[in-house]
């Protein structure tokens, strides 16, 4: 019960962060957070790119199958040695493609722990290598089943004090023409 509370608080802590984000932090820095409509893998080439993995890199599901199809280099990754909370990072000519290592085993679920300890790592990796455009999907809210306002609430707290601009893509699916 104690354990449940305390998740509450942090929660309702991160969204209150949030609400003082939007309204006066983001307008300080140069962090913007926009949402759009579309495929995540139209994004400009000046984007770097993240999703969510499991640390056995299975990516037998979801998003993380495209990236495993374009990207590949699966034994560069897992030279990584990337756990859970933790980054595995592959260059791609001028950006970076992330994977946001948020859970020991692809068929388990992430914690909103996990998933903050990856973006802390991202960041930091972001501002060493001077990115500042990211295209990301709705992460760990698919088929990992978190929930986006949460989510968005730690991508703010994680990145108010940075110059990046993270671009959302809530995947549409083709309209069937009849």
């Amino acid at each position: 019960m104690f354990l449940a509370r305390q998740l509450t608080t942090q929660l309702l802590l991160a969204e209150i962060r949030h609400a003082f984000c939007r309204a006066f932090v983001q307008n300080m820095t140069g962090f913007n957070l926009t949402e759009v409509d579309g495929d995540l893998f139209s994004a400009p080439k000046t984007h770097s790119l993240a999703h969510c993995v499991g640390a056995d890199l299975a990516m037998g599901a979801g998003i993380a199958v495209k990236f495993k199809e374009i990207y590949g280099h699966l034994d560069e990754l897992h030279a990584q040695k990337a756990r859970s909370g933790e980054l595995a990072v592959l260059k791609d000519d001028e950006r970076y493609i992330y994977y946001l290592v948020t859970k020991s085993q692809s068929w388990s679920l992430p914690s909103y722990e996990s998933l903050q300890s990856s973006l802390e790592k991202m960041r930091d990796h972001m501002v060493k290598n001077n990115v500042h455009k990211l295209a990301i999907p709705r992460i760990g809210c698919g088929i990992d089943g978190l929930q986006w306002d949460k989510v968005t609430a730690i991508l703010n707290d994680v990145f108010q004090r940075e110059d990046v601009d993270i671009t959302v893509y809530n995947f549409v699916p083709p309209q069937e023409t009849q």
